[in-house]
C-alpha cells in the first residue's frame, strides 16, 4: 500500500501514536486531554498524504530538498499547533520531538504492515519526510515567532508597566521621609526608598538581561566623561553603604575618553560591590584607575577566597553564581552586565584569582576623544 493512503486509512492508529508520545512528555501544566494532545495532527497529516499524492517533478524536488519548497497547506495547521504547545508549556525541543516521533512511527507502522519489498517504497519515504519537514519548518518559525512576542511583551513590561509604579512608590517615599520628623515614620519612608531604588536596579538588570540575549547588546550613550571623578564618586557611596570596609583609592589626575556615564558608574559599582560581598572583610579593597599608551585601565583587587578554576570561564555569562553567591548578591548578573558594558566600549576585562595573591579584575578601555 502506497504511503499517502495508509497515512489516510491508519489515520487513528497514527494518531494514538502521537497522542501517547505528547503525553509522555512533562510540562509545567496539567496534563491535557485527547483533544488537546491531538491538537492539528490530524490536519497536518491529511495535508502531507495531499501533498504526496500530488505528482511532482524533478525540479520540485530538487527545490523542497533545498529547502525552497512551497509552503504546503500543512503550514497553517503546524503553525497552529506551534502555537497550542506555546501555550501547554512545552519547549521548542518538545515540541520538535513529537515530529521525530511522529516520522518514526508512521513508517514503522507502515513498513510493518508491508510483506514485500517495492520500488514507490523508497520514494514514499522521500516524499514523506520532505512533508513533514516542511510542517516542521513552519511549527518552529511559529513557535519562535511566539517566543519573541512574549520577550517583547516582558521588556514592555519591564521598562514601562513596572518601572512607572515604582517610580510613584518612590516619589510617595521621598515625600513621606522630607514632610515627617517622626524618627519611626522617616526610618519606615527611607527603608522604602531603599528598596523601590533596589527594585529598580534589579528591573535595569532584566532589561540589559534581555537585550542582550536578544542580541542586541547594552545602548550606550556615549560623551567626553572624566573617569577619575566619576570612580571616586561610586567608591564615595559605597563607603557609605559599608562603613567598616576599607577602600583604597589615590585620587589621580583627570581621565578623559568617550563613555557612557551611567553605564561605566554600573561597571564600578559592580565590581567594587563584588569585592566587598566576596573578599575579606578584615583586609581592604585596592583600587587603581591609571591611563597606559593607548587605554585607560581600571583595577579593582581583593583578599579572600579564590574564584575557583572551573568556574573562570563562566564567570562573564548571564546568571553565573559562580563567584555572585549569596542573598545580597541579587540575580548573579553584575559580572555580565559589565562584562557587556566594557564590550560596548571596545574594552575588555580580565580576572586572575589565587589564595596567595587574591582576586584581581582588570579593565582596560581605549581612550578615544571622538
Amino acid at each position: 500500500m502506497r504511503l499517502a493512503n495508509f497515512i489516510l486509512i491508519h489515520m487513528e492508529s497514527i494518531l494514538l501514536e502521537w497522542e501517547r508520545f505528547a503525553r509522555s512528555i512533562e510540562t509545567p501544566y496539567p496534563t491535557q486531554d485527547a483533544a488537546g494532545l491531538r491538537t492539528q495532527a490530524e490536519h497536518i497529516l491529511r495535508c502531507i498524504a495531499l501533498d504526496m499524492l500530488t505528482p511532482q517533478t524533478d525540479r520540485q524536488q530538487f527545490e523542497k530538498s533545498q529547502g525552497r519548497g512551497p509552503a504546503i497547506d500543512a503550514g497553517t495547521a503546524a503553525q497552529n499547533h506551534a502555537q497550542e504547545r506555546w501555550l501547554a508549556g512545552f519547549t521548542l525541543n518538545q515540541m520538535v520531538a513529537e515530529y521525530r516521533a511522529l516520522r518514526a512511527s508512521v513508517l514503522r507502522l507502515w513498513l510493518s504492515d508491508e510483506l514485500d519489498v517495492k520500488v514507490t517504497r523508497t520514494d514514499d519515504m522521500l516524499r514523506f519526510n520532505e512533508a513533514i519537514d516542511q510542517a516542521l519548518t513552519e511549527s518552529i518559525a511559529s513557535f519562535e515567532a511566539a517566543l519573541e512576542q512574549t520577550r517583547k511583551l516582558f521588556l514592555g513590561i519591564l521598562g514601562h508597566d513596572l518601572r512607572t509604579p515604582l517610580g510613584a512608590v518612590l516619589m510617595g517615599a521621598e515625600l513621606l521621609a522630607r514632610s515627617t520628623s517622626e524618627g519611626r515614620q522617616q526610618t519606615l519612608a527611607t527603608q522604602i526608598g531603599a528598596s523601590v531604588r533596589r527594585a529598580n536596579r534589579i528591573v535595569d538588570d532584566l532589561l540589559d538581561l534581555a537585550r542582550g540575549n536578544l542580541g542586541e547588546g547594552i545602548p550606550m550613550r556615549k560623551e567626553r566623561l572624566e573617569l577619575t571623578a566619576l570612580c571616586a564618586q561610586v567608591i564615595e557611596e559605597v563607603r557609605v553603604c559599608y562603613p567598616k570596609v576599607r577602600i583604597l583609592f589615590e585620587q589621580g589626575p583627570p581621565l578623559w575618553g568617550l563613555f557612557d556615564p551611567g553605564r561605566m558608574g554600573q561597571v564600578f559599582a559592580n565590581l567594587l560591590g563584588n569585592a566587598v560581598q566576596h573578599g575579606d572583610v578584615r583586609q581592604p579593597i585596592e583600587v587603581r584607575l591609571e591611563r597606559h599608551a593607548t587605554a585607560i585601565c581600571l583595577v579593582v583587587h581583593n583578599q579572600g577566597e579564590p574564584i575557583a578554576a572551573e568556574a573562570m570561564p563562566l564567570l562573564f555569562s548571564a546568571g553565573s553564581s559562580a563567584y555572585e553567591r549569596g542573598a545580597s548578591s541579587g540575580l548573579g548578573l553584575g559580572l555580565f552586565i559589565a562584562a557587556q558594558i566594557v564590550a560596548g566600549h571596545g574594552g575588555r576585562i580580565d580576572v586572575q584569582s589565587n589564595r596567595e595573591q587574591g582576586t584581581t579584575f582588570r579593565v582596560q578601555l581605549p581612550t578615544r576623544l571622538d
